[in-house]
């Protein structure tokens, strides 16, 4: 059987490779980088073809793989109590203690390993996951070699830091892939805090002031998170539970004993996750290259924390608690919808975008139905490639015009045809139908028809979602001179490739979604939900709620935009002088008609500019971030005062 080989493959070649990228020769950086993404895509996409399986890897040379883990757990913690020590910062040094020491005492007198269990167990939830990290984790990659190549030119570097960077970035391909396939706590535990590590060095990355404070507040938030985990693991032990995931989400979910570790994982999950009131870590992220932004928002790190409060979910199924999860994501989608809507500042909206997705995730998790569990898990699919194709674009974008603000990138067609284009797919797969991220929307909200207060801010998120989505679209698609003939693009070969590929896949998973639906979402449901309410067959999805007719809807799509392409290229509407300005209550320059501005009362002229209304004095992040966090701290306190 090829399955532990490929599994071995997906989690120890970045290990290996990341290692290597330390090397000093850019060739062989750049080869590490495309083989090893090559390699453990090919990897992802074999290993479906496998079923479930479960197993330890064997001793190597002498060596338990058990013990190996728990000595790279603790040298990783004293290196961060190193960290916090060389930064002076006792709120670091103090978490990582209260991880180290209540560690030492499991290892030492609770025998953790006792009816472990397999250390791996892998279904096709695990493999979905794997796909998403391998294969959009890997493009991002390849796009950072180019990407970073501009982004040292423009800091004018003396000494490159591409070898701290990439170790970091295929490092985490790793620990996100051992991360999914882990059974065993410990083993879980470890990779959890590796991504952690990671996330740190990579914010950092470019040691600025504003970088270092970032990276700092991620590493606190995310070590509180670690210690929450730590916690579990003793109160697991305590009740003479073995620390294995398969177990624990199979046991008696109504068991209070068994709702208080699980209670705290999750707390764990919703500080990875950057759920409210802890999004400001990922926010502050955006100060990183865009290719870390994009690795942290798509495929790794918060899609940890959502990995894990899906795989508990059957655990707390049925319970009150269940319900204050669900309460607790849908604040946060709406309340990140909010804050999204008020921001021009293109990182920062697909910043408190990902913020809200991973809240509706959450929220599918409370939800707690078979139908609400495969919304989650589709959402993370099509949230991964879509957002990750928006964050390249972005970087791509602030590169050439020097600006990451939307407002600049009206005309952008013009200028940048090329990426604007496949800017356009990314934006129109998130939040128009037929695509899959609307598709696990509507799934989601229609799950949440027997909660009230959850349905209401599933709904009203998703229309603010609407209005930013449309009208960053608007802005890119402007023609602020019509007949003029965009410019010609160029793009570097490894920037194009990972922008083309995630635009086709983008649309390529939407359209095959409803055997996504069957082969890989179904199983995962089938061992602890009826399989009864879900039926796809000829593009249509449907459950015991509502259905969704996937193909026909594509249909009418290729139809309008064949429509659409046609109607703009008329000769009608670049004929010149078909353009009319727009009336500004001023005169006009009566010599150039098509010049945008008017002289004002006192004869001055003034140049003519529009511009959206973000409502920053209503709903700006200043003006109401202060309050949703108190919301949220709230409903948290209630949530985790319930298990105890």
């Amino acid at each position: 059987m090829l399955a532990p080989q490929l599994i071995g493959i997906s989690i120890a070649l970045p290990f290996i490779a990341a290692v290597l990228c330390l090397i000093n020769v850019k060739p062989l950086r750049s080869a590490l980088v495309i083989g090893t993404g090559v390699v453990v895509s090919v990897a992802s996409l074999a290993l479906v073809q496998s079923g479930a399986i479960s197993f330890t890897p064997e001793s190597f040379l002498g060596i338990n793989p058990d013990s190996l883990i728990a000595v790279l757990d603790f040298a990783l913690l004293f290196v961060i109590l190193g960290i916090a020590y060389r930064m002076k910062n006792k709120l670091i040094a103090v978490l990582t203690l209260l991880q180290i020491v209540p560690l030492a005492f499991l290892e030492l007198f609770m025998h953790p390993g006792e009816n472990m269990g397999p250390a791996l167990y892998v279904d096709q939830f695990s493999m979905i996951m794997c796909m998403v990290i391998s294969i959009v984790g890997s493009l991002i990659c390849v796009y950072g070699l180019a990407y970073m190549k501009e982004h040292e030119h423009h800091l004018k570097l003396a000494t490159s830091r591409q070898g701290r960077f990439f170790f970091f970035m295929v490092l985490f391909l790793g620990a996100m892939n051992g991360l999914v396939f882990s059974n065993n706590l410990l083993w879980l535990y470890f990779f959890w805090e590796v991504t952690t590590f990671c996330s740190f060095m990579l914010i950092k990355h470019d040691d600025t002031e504003i970088a270092v404070k970032n990276a700092t507040r991620a590493l606190w938030m995310n070590m509180l998170g670690g210690v929450a985990f730590v916690l579990a693991l003793v109160i697991f032990r305590s009740q003479g539970l073995p620390l294995s995931l398969q177990e624990i989400i199979t046991a008696e979910s109504a068991s209070k004993l068994i709702l208080l570790p699980v209670g705290l994982l999750c707390f764990a999950g919703f500080t990875k996750a950057a759920q409210l009131p802890f999004q400001s870590w990922l926010c502050g992220a955006m100060v990183a290259p865009t290719p870390i932004s994009a690795l942290l928002h798509s495929s790794t790190m918060v899609k940890a924390g959502v990995y894990l409060v899906i795989r508990l979910a059957p655990a707390f199924a049925g319970t009150v608690f269940s319900k204050y999860v669900a309460l607790f994501g849908a604040v946060t989608f709406l309340g990140a919808a909010v804050l999204a809507l008020s921001q021009s500042n293109g990182k920062k909206i697909l910043a408190y975008s990902t913020i809200s997705n991973l809240g509706m995730i959450v929220a599918c998790a409370g939800i707690n139905t078979p139908a609400a569990m495969a919304a989650a898990v589709l959402l993370i699919v099509f949230h991964a490639i879509s957002k990750a194709l928006m964050f390249l674009c972005v970087g791509t974008i602030e590169q050439h015009i020097g600006s990451r603000d939307i407002e600049d990138m009206r005309g952008l067609i013009s200028v940048m045809p090329r990426t604007t284009m496949v800017a356009v797919i990314g934006i129109v797969t998130m939040f128009l139908p037929p695509f899959g991220a609307l598709l696990s929307k509507w799934m989601a909200v229609e799950a949440s028809a027997h909660l009230p207060l959850v349905v209401l801010m599933l709904a009203v998120g998703s229309a603010l979602t609407m209005v930013f989505w449309g009208r960053w679209l608007g802005l890119l698609m402007t023609s602020v001179v019509p007949d003029k003939a965009p410019q010609a693009e160029s793009q570097p070969c490894l920037i194009r490739l990972p922008l083309l590929a995630l635009a086709v896949a983008a649309v390529l998973i939407s359209f095959v979604a409803p055997g996504l639906y069957t082969s890989m979402v179904l199983p995962v449901l089938e061992r602890f939900y009826d399989t009864d309410l879900y039926i796809s067959a000829r593009g249509v999805i449907s459950n015991n709620i509502g259905m969704f007719a996937l193909y026909p809807v594509f249909v009418v799509m290729t139809l309008g935009v064949i429509y659409a392409v046609r109607a703009s290229s008329s000769k009608r509407l670049i004929k010149r002088g078909s353009y009319v300005t727009p009336y500004v209550c001023g005169l006009q320059d009566p010599g150039d008609a098509r010049k945008l501005g008017f002289k004002g009362p006192l004869g001055v002229w003034a140049d003519f500019k529009t511009s959206n209304w973000y409502m920053e004095n209503l709903i700006g992040e200043s003006r109401i971030t202060g309050w949703i966090n108190l919301v949220a701290i709230g409903i948290l306190i209630i949530l985790l005062a319930g298990v105890f």
